[in-house]
């Protein structure tokens, strides 16, 4: 007679581990460990960031304003033409010394603008954020006020710089009142084109007739590989005597109340 049939399962020996299948398991959990941080360090970060520069550059135009009025309490100044616009000398490196205030970032975005452009004090900085590049004009100066700023991580103060539109206005609001600028266009350029940082942007051996303002940041997002330039041309100044632009009169109010 034969063996009687039964309805257990033969038993099936138990996998091998092999330094291969662990080696590629401890990979692939790493691999999603790095994305996690990645997501955490692009997007987590730069809103912590972003929230802390706005925060920031409220209480820094509050400050300033109030550091302003006082000053001006203090010294007379003199009648000034609106033509003419007053020339502040250069800041010091991570010395804050204007705001930045751009409606088509947002109805209430303000960010801080320091002297230079030093990772660790200025860009890299929750505090700042943007810098103004050494050698280059300030505000109201013939020829070109040139700052820079990240379009991701750490805030990234101009991730929108790509939707600017032609005539948007950009101020700078420093001690001496509010530079208005009109956008004129972008440009995308190789990291090595430095002539945008030239009195008249590109064009190293022309002598400047107007007052540029040069926005500067990485191209495309999330790498370095290209400059994404955004430029603007001032149309107008408003002394601090004579009180903000109607077209962000509210934001100002509401900084120095």
């Amino acid at each position: 007679m034969g063996a009687r049939p039964t309805d257990e399962p033969t038993p099936k020996a138990a996998p091998k581990l092999t330094v291969v299948g662990v080696l590629g398991e401890l990979l692939i959990t790493a691999g999603v460990v790095v994305m996690l941080f990645l997501g955490w360090y692009m997007w987590l970060d730069d809103i912590i960031s972003g929230t802390e520069q706005q925060a920031a550059g409220v209480e820094v135009q509050q400050q300033l304003q109030q550091e302003w009025e006082r000053s001006e309490a203090i010294t007379e100044r003199p009648a000034i033409d609106n033509g003419e616009p007053v020339v502040a000398e250069p800041a010091a490196d991570g010395e804050v010394f204007a705001t930045l205030i751009v409606p088509r970032f947002g109805a209430d975005w303000v960010r801080p603008i320091a002297g230079g452009i030093d990772l660790s004090t200025v860009l890299n900085n929750r505090q700042i954020g943007v810098g103004h590049y050494p050698d280059t004009q300030m505000p109201g100066e013939m020829g070109n006020f040139a700052i820079a700023a990240h379009r991701t991580t750490f805030g990234a103060p101009f991730a929108d710089i790509g939707e600017l539109r032609v005539g948007d206005l950009i101020y700078v609001e420093t001690a001496d009142g509010w530079y208005e600028y009109g956008f004129r266009g972008l440009e995308y350029v190789w990291p090595t084109y430095v002539s945008v940082l030239e009195p008249v942007p590109r064009e190293p051996s022309v002598e400047a007739t107007d007052r540029f303002l040069t926005m500067t940041s990485c191209n495309p997002r999330f790498s370095s590989a290209e400059r994404i330039i955004a430029y603007a041309v001032m149309e107008n100044w408003y002394p601090r005597a004579d009180g903000p632009p109607a077209a962000i009169s509210g934001l100002v109010e509401a900084a120095g109340s």
